[in-house]
């Protein structure tokens, strides 16, 4: 690691919150207290929830076991997992389920997952994606679907159609299976126990529900399991969600058999045929999930660790094979630092866009991607100003990450979403089904083009960083597209400018959105930087403009450092509402 810590004390990211954005109206309580004029209540003040925050939070340091993730009650969970002698697999697993209770906007066991894990000095990269069903091809798709872009068909964000085969609950029992000390019934008793006895809604998660509501809230299963009295629920409102208990229950007494194959499968198919969709109960009970090594480029010294196509890794290692040739600033807000890790991100997508897919089908050209050389020629086109080329990176999409470290220096990596807030909208035994279908194209000429039982293109993407071999921190950043950007700016932090894993995260970042279009966290970024970027041809969406009228993000991070003492160090994204913590 580089040695410029000293530049901690510069970088100022301490800063008042951006303004009170996608929440429900300031002030927002619970609904059995009723304010006077003044808004007081006789339960007390009615507190304000912008939900954008700034943190003023120290790395924290622990010695066996850490987890970080973006819900509280889900990295308590984890914890415990280690307490009661599980490893990173165990509290990894027994997060993920947390987090698909609590952020069930952001996950679900309906949704895919993929992990990168170091046991015993190996590691692994999990695929735990699902594949479009035996009965999905293009001419039976365009005919379903009445969305288009450009004029051309496209497959439709919400209903059947965009339901592929969700792979994480596979993947969650395989992790397990491979290296846990526990079985999966252990790890659903606490989203059992809290389903039924219900939880206070979190600030970022009433606000993303709100947000998501009205696109999927015509869907009656979703409405029935997430709308309270036909709205969603607000920040400390409790919330339970029976009908998830007791699907999880089933699994745990039934095995993951009753999802892939069995009773509860055959009411996911049933209800996705009666939204349009063609999955069939052969198509769950052929699923697998695989086993693959990761791939890594060295960045500076630091070997990054990224998970394989069908999933998009190889976008941040090549980018940061194109910034490894230029001398980038240490201050993480310098333009001319900007300039270039926007670029090369740029490039990187264009790229990833042409050729990233589900290599069991298509040759992803990953050698030449992944070439120190091939970077180098590629940063010969980033110039001072804007490139010619015009890539796009997709929307905003909503997903879960954790990191876990135990103190064997076992190390878990895990990323899962249902993709869109809600997914498809379809809900069903209180999880809804994801709608990863949409990043299938609909032309047949486009390496991701929808075949039966392909893999789409993945946005999920979890990361490690190692040294000469030897572990050294389990790290994503969630968000769609925002998941290399992310990567590459916080090893970018850690690395060039010697940030500890809380400030890494801390640090302002970017969001390449498309072509020119970049948005900036402009309330804590000078207008000096602004205006020098917009000068070389991008442009710039102001914080505010990007945040309205939708919750938009610049992805949730998470970081577990392991010193050569053992020392675990770790970070929590500032901008949503978890925590790193340990023991």
């Amino acid at each position: 690691m580089s040695n410029r810590r000293a530049f901690m004390k510069q970088l100022g990211v301490a800063a008042t919150a951006a303004g009170t954005v996608g929440s429900r109206a300031a002030g927002t309580t619970q609904e059995s207290a009723e304010g006077d004029a003044d808004g007081g209540t006789e339960a007390g003040p009615e507190f304000d929830y912008p939900w954008q925050f700034s943190s003023r939070r120290s790395a924290v340091m622990v010695k066996n076991g850490m987890v970080a993730t973006s819900h509280p009650l889900a990295a308590q969970v984890g914890v415990q997992t280690l307490r009661d002698g599980g490893n990173a697999a165990d509290a990894a697993v027994a997060t993920a389920l947390m987090l698909n209770l609590v952020e069930p906007q952001m996950t679900s066991i309906g949704g895919d997952m993929f992990a990168l894990t170091h046991f015993d000095g190996e590691y692994k990269a999990l695929n735990g994606s699902g594949r479009a069903p035996e009965a999905a091809d293009i001419e039976t798709y365009r005919e379903r679907t009445d969305e288009t872009e450009d004029g051309e068909p496209v497959v439709p964000q919400e209903g059947g159609l965009p339901v592929t085969v969700p792979g994480a609950l596979d993947g969650f029992c395989q992790l397990i299976k491979r290296y846990g000390n526990f079985e999966l019934a252990d790890h659903l008793q606490p989203a059992i126990e809290y389903a039924r006895d219900g939880f206070p809604i979190s600030e970022y998660v009433a606000a993303q529900q709100e947000a998501a509501a009205p696109r999927v809230r015509q869907f009656e299963g979703f409405a029935e399991t997430f709308l309270v009295d036909g709205e969603p629920p607000h920040a400390e409102q409790v919330f339970a969600n029976p009908a998830f208990a007791d699907s999880l229950e089933r699994i745990a007494s039934e095995g993951i058999e009753t999802f892939y194959g069995g009773d509860l499968g055959a009411e996911v198919v049933e209800v996705v045929q009666n939204h349009d969709g063609v999955l069939e109960l052969s198509d769950l009970a052929a699923h697998e999930s695989t086993w693959d090594d990761p791939i890594s480029t060295e960045y500076r010294g630091t070997e990054v660790l990224e998970h394989p196509p069908n999933a998009q890794g190889v976008v941040a290692l090549q980018a940061l094979n194109i910034v490894e040739n230029f001398d980038i600033p240490v201050d993480p807000t310098d333009p001319e630092r900007l300039h270039h890790l926007i670029e090369a991100m740029k490039i990187a997508f264009a790229d990833a866009y042409e050729y990233v897919s589900d290599p069991e089908v298509v040759d992803v050209p990953l050698d030449t991607m992944l070439s120190p050389e091939y970077g180098a020629r590629r940063a010969t086109e980033i110039g001072s100003e804007v490139g010619a080329y015009e890539p796009r990176a997709g929307e905003a999409s909503d997903t879960v990450y954790l990191a876990v470290v135990d103190g064997d220096g076992n190390a878990v990596s895990l990323i899962n979403s249902g993709y869109s807030p809600f997914g498809s909208g379809l809900v069903v035994g209180g999880f809804p089904l994801q709608n990863r279908g949409v990043s299938f194209s609909l032309d047949p000429d486009d390496a991701n083009a929808l075949e039966p039982r392909k893999r789409p293109y993945h946005t999920l993407i979890p990361a490690m960083l190692a040294e000469d071999g030897e572990f050294r921190a389990s790290f994503g950043v969630m968000g769609g597209d925002m998941q290399p950007q992310g990567h590459v700016q916080v090893v970018a932090n850690l690395i060039d400018s010697g940030l500890n894993p809380q400030a890494a995260l801390d640090a302002p970042r970017f969001r390449f959105i498309e072509e020119r279009d970049v948005t900036l966290e402009t309330s804590r970024i000078s207008d000096e930087t602004v205006e020098n970027l917009r000068s070389r041809g991008h442009e710039v969406i102001p914080e505010s403009e990007y945040f309205e009228p939708d919750v938009g993000h610049y992805g949730g991070g998470q970081l577990i450092y392991r010193n050569e003492d053992g020392t675990l160090i770790g970070g929590s994204e500032p901008r949503r509402d978890g925590q790193a913590i340990g023991f």
